[in-house]
């Protein structure tokens, strides 16, 4: 049994497991518009939590807020599930294929076996869709690969069940009913305003453009608080949660960009182009970032970089995008 499915590539897993799933049901949306619409722009540096004793730096929200956010924008009502044993998890989703419902699950990517070996990391919030099952094996849509992928029953229970933080515990997900009519243009007002806030208007300075300029502070003391080589380990994380899980600096910035260029056209609102190209900027900011501070963790850097540099940059995008969020914010209300 295998559904009639449209697999596309997408940036990022989330995005595209939303963007596939939508258009199994008729609503077709491109990744940069969920993504806007789920207000997946986000920022936080959170020092009290450390992974391996070092801080944390996320670029994304938590796994299934940007799916959360989109379907309830427009209107789609959906079923999520856990469970507390991985027999009755693939009971579930083999019952549920049978009655021709896609899938959506969350994932390990450590034990995904058609994962090339290189990328294969600890990462317990990967998203896939599973569309037919046929000899003990399933279809598998996973919006970074290029084709159509397959998983033993063996395989994907494990990779559901994957072990260390975030254990995504078997969790599923699907759509159950979609509205006959959906008001497109309410849903990209809510994930503008939604993104403002987040990144403006939250109190405390670990969240948004605050947040970013708490790092800035204090990454500019590393070096000589830690020493160069924990100093490069704590850097060499970030720049790994920056381009490694999820795409969240420079990629998401593009991502949004381009969210912005449609609603510009959809919302018949022309300054809204021209934050999508201040946007874009941002971004090229952030891939110098990324540049830079990794150059810096190999011990590479050329005349002129060093913490200081990074986080004067930092400091200076975390003020753009204020100024970004401060200019959606007047003209979605004027």
């Amino acid at each position: 049994m295998k559904l009639e499915f449209d697999h596309k590539m997408a940036a990022h897993c989330e995005n595209g497991v939303i963007s596939n799933l939508l258009r199994f049901y008729g609503i077709d949306l491109s990744e940069p518009m969920i993504f806007g619409m789920g207000s997946g722009i986000f920022f936080s540096y959170m020092p009290f939590l450390k992974y391996d004793g070092i801080p944390t730096t996320t670029f994304r929200p938590l796994p299934g807020v940007i799916f959360r956010n989109t379907t309830k924008a427009l209107g789609i009502k959906m079923h999520v599930e856990k469970f507390r044993n991985p027999e009755k998890a693939m009971l579930s989703l083999d019952q549920n294929l049978e009655k021709g419902i896609p899938i959506g699950m969350v994932v390990g990517v450590f034990h995904l076996t058609y994962f090339p070996v290189p990328y294969r990391f600890h990462f317990n919030a990967h998203n896939i869709i599973a569309f037919g099952r046929e000899n003990g094996s399933y279809f598998i849509s996973d919006p970074v690969m290029e084709k159509i992928e397959t998983l033993t029953y063996s395989d994907l229970k494990r990779v559901r069940y994957a072990q260390g933080i975030f254990k995504p515990r078997g969790k599923m997900y699907y759509i159950e009913q979609v509205p006959t009519e959906i008001n497109y243009n309410q849903a990209i007002i809510k994930g503008l305003k939604r993104t403002v806030t987040t990144m403006v208007k939250l109190p405390g300075p670990i969240i948004g453009v605050t947040g970013m300029k708490y790092l800035s502070k204090r990454l500019r003391k590393w070096p000589t608080k830690y020493g160069h080589k924990e100093a490069g380990r704590f850097l060499g994380q970030i720049v790994r949660m920056q381009e490694e899980i999820g795409t969240g600096g420079a990629g998401f910035r593009f991502l949004f960009a381009a969210f912005l260029q449609e609603s510009a056209e959809k919302l018949q609102i022309a300054k809204l182009n021209d934050l999508s190209m201040d946007m874009t900027k941002i971004g090229d900011k952030w891939r110098e970032f990324s540049v830079i501070s990794g150059r810096l963790c190999k011990g590479r850097e050329s005349s002129g970089e060093n913490y200081d540099r990074i986080a004067d940059l930092l400091y200076e995008i975390a003020e753009d995008e204020k100024q970004l969020y401060l200019a959606i914010d007047k003209t979605i209300k004027s």
